[in-house]
């Protein structure tokens, strides 16, 4: 109940300045009632009921001879300083002259007291004191209530501010999201085109068996590579063993003309990768340095660690490259994904290079952050 009524009302009144306004002069003119009368009533004995009249009637006055101030700080408000200083001085001496002529009729008036007048001075020097303070505190509430709603406004800009870069990371976040799943779902396609075409070759040279061996393999792999979210990472395990995965089916097809050999540290395979990033570097390894070889060959990935960083390199026996112009924007389908779905994860901080091994193969390599790598 408390929190449904009183305090919608009272922020009703801490944004409605005329309300405040208002409010505060009668709390203040009559507060200096209770003052006058602690301090000078009682003091000097003067209790009779016009005495106590007074000195409500003389806070009456003061609340109506002080309203015109405010509407002359108003017209001054935004005039040069010596304008707006004059007119409070104008005010404050004005309202003063006013007040204090006011006072002393009706304090004559209400109790009876003669030659008032002869003192005037003394009553205008404490009426100048009063107006004084009025004017300061009133350009004290002024100054505080714009530092108030200066601040509300930069809050509220903040807020502006804020839910415009929210709204802008969740479209850059959809955005990337999209990107990734199409990069991730752009290989399916590709890789699928290679190993159909290859359980065809075995299927015209009546190859029954290893067309069907690579059948089942292909089924494991397409169902590892739907389970796992394109936009998710994996640990580099996962990863090897869907390589290794991809690898079987190959074999079929290579049969002892693939070797294989893994080095990757226990250290290293709790490490996060993109889900399938390997799959391509070895495909290329497969399509460039083994298929071309009588003999066939070696693939080989190891792991390593580099500064913070997990380094995974894929080395065939393969004759290398030739091409002078850049390696990744030369490459085909599964080189060129890669370079596009490393750059969505990390931006710009992974390298993927290649080049020739001493021996004559290629060697790819795949650098990546890593906030986790023990040796």
């Amino acid at each position: 109940m408390t929190n449904s009524v009183y305090h919608p009302y009272l922020n009703a009144i801490y944004r409605n300045t005329d309300v405040q306004f208002w409010l505060l002069q009668i709390v203040g003119w009559f507060g200096l009632s209770l003052i006058s009368f602690l301090s000078l009533t009682l003091w000097y004995d003067q209790q009779g009921s016009g005495y106590i009249g007074h000195t409500l009637l003389q806070s009456a006055l003061g609340v109506l001879v002080s309203w015109p101030l405010r509407y002359l700080f108003r017209f001054f408000w935004n005039d040069i300083l010596i304008f707006r200083i004059s007119s409070a001085i104008a005010g404050i001496i004005g309202c003063s002259l006013i007040w204090t002529i006011l006072r002393i009729s009706t304090f004559m008036s209400m109790t009876g007291e003669q030659d008032i007048w002869s003192d005037f001075g003394g009553w205008l020097f404490g009426s100048i004191l009063i107006f004084l303070c009025w004017v300061a505190f009133y350009h004290f509430v002024k100054y505080y209530q714009l530092l108030q709603n200066q601040h509300q406004t930069l809050l509220e800009l903040a807020s502006d501010t804020q839910q415009e870069q929210l709204k802008r990371l969740q479209a850059e976040t959809i955005a990337r999201e999209a990107q990734l799943k199409m990069l991730r779902y752009q290989l399916n396609p590709h890789f699928l085109f290679n190993t159909l075409n290859a359980i065809s070759a075995l299927v015209k040279v009546k190859e029954s068996s290893k067309a069907h061996e690579m059948i089942v393999q292909l089924s494991k792999f397409l169902r590892y590579s739907l389970d796992n979210d394109p936009i998710n990472k994996v640990s580099l395990r996962q990863e090897i063993d869907a390589v290794k995965q991809y690898l079987k089916i190959e074999r079929t097809r290579f049969g002892n003309r693939l070797k294989l050999h893994f080095d990757v540290p226990i250290a290293h395979e709790s490490i996060d990768v993109p889900s399938l990033i390997l799959q391509p570097l070895v495909e290329n390894a497969i399509k460039f340095g083994i298929a071309p070889s009588e003999t066939g060959g070696q693939i080989s990935i190891v792991a390593t660690n580099e500064d913070g960083y997990l380094v995974i390199k894929v080395i065939d026996t393969g004759p290398g490259i030739t091409s002078e112009k850049s390696p990744i924007k030369s490459a085909g389908i599964g080189l060129k994904n890669t370079d596009e779905r490393l750059k969505q994860f990390y931006n710009e901080d992974y390298k993927l290079h290649l080049e020739n091994t001493r021996d004559g193969g290629l060697c790819v390599t795949l650098k990546i952050p890593s906030d986790h790598i023990t040796d």
